[in-house]
């Protein structure tokens, strides 16, 4: 019976919906992760607190509406990338180390149903970090979002989160756990300076800017200052992003058929 079908055997119980499996998953994997509260915390408030430390001070920042929502946007594509990269980088790898992992891949239903209960999961957390960011930049800077803006910037935070749910699928595939954590600290950082999350590009030397406009985390931040601000950035942002979507997507492939052919064969 393939996961196509929508339902899924038990050993010879009642079908049972793929969407249920699916949901029961997304509970599991949520409560599991609530579990442990400080790794909740310190995702959710290390942008925040950046926010606060950072763009508060600088009235040059705070006190621009553009340039404060700027701030902001960049700093929630920082939030983003690390929801993504942790929850699907490492929790995946410490996932594959545990027997119960094995177990779920040789069911009828397969991995699937896991499998988006953690992408679920990431979008979920993803929406938690965000939260004390809008609102640092509601109560302390003058960041303004109309409605309208607010609507494309959820759409563009979806987006977003797509090409380094990927990138954190293919590291949790193709590493152990302690490997995972590792890389993932050190591909999330780099990134994100280099993509002018944490200082705008026009801070950047020519050179930085040049290699700058050519990683996902800067064509990210472009999309998300456009949808938020209306400033338009280097003209390639979106053919960038995609390609680099493609490129992860080819990845997590990759490294998932490795892993099953290492661990299932």
């Amino acid at each position: 019976m393939s996961v196509a079908s929508t339902t899924s055997t038990l050993a010879g119980a009642r079908p049972v919906p793929f969407l249920r499996l699916a949901a029961i998953h997304v509970r599991a994997q949520f409560l599991e992760t609530v579990r442990v509260p400080v790794a909740v915390i310190s995702s959710a408030l290390f942008p925040a607190l950046a926010a606060f430390f950072f763009v508060v001070p600088n009235e040059a920042v705070a006190a621009d509406p553009v340039v404060a929502t700027q701030a902001i946007a960049q700093l929630a594509v920082f939030a983003v990338m690390s929801a993504c990269l942790f929850t699907h980088g490492t929790g995946v790898a410490d996932d594959r180390g545990q027997p119960f992992d094995g177990f779920v891949r040789t069911l009828p239903a397969g991995a699937a149903p896991r499998l988006v209960g953690r992408v679920v999961n990431g979008l979920a957390f993803t929406t938690i970090s965000l939260v004390p960011l809008t609102l640092v930049g509601v109560l302390f800077t003058d960041a303004t979002l109309p409605l309208w803006r607010l609507a494309a910037a959820i759409g563009a935070v979806l987006a977003i989160a797509v090409p380094f749910t990927l990138l954190g699928l293919a590291i949790g595939y193709s590493m152990s756990s302690k490997a995972a954590i590792a890389v993932v600290q050190v591909v999330l950082f780099p990134l994100a300076f280099a993509g002018g999350l944490f200082l705008p590009p026009n801070m950047f030397p020519g050179w930085l800017d040049a290699v700058s406009s050519g990683l996902p985390s800067r064509a990210a931040r472009e999309v998300m200052v456009l949808v938020t601000t209306g400033q338009a950035g280097y003209g390639y942002a979106v053919p960038v992003f995609l390609a680099w979507t493609a490129v992860f997507a080819v990845m997590a492939v990759m490294a998932y058929r490795n892993d099953e052919g290492r661990r299932f064969r």
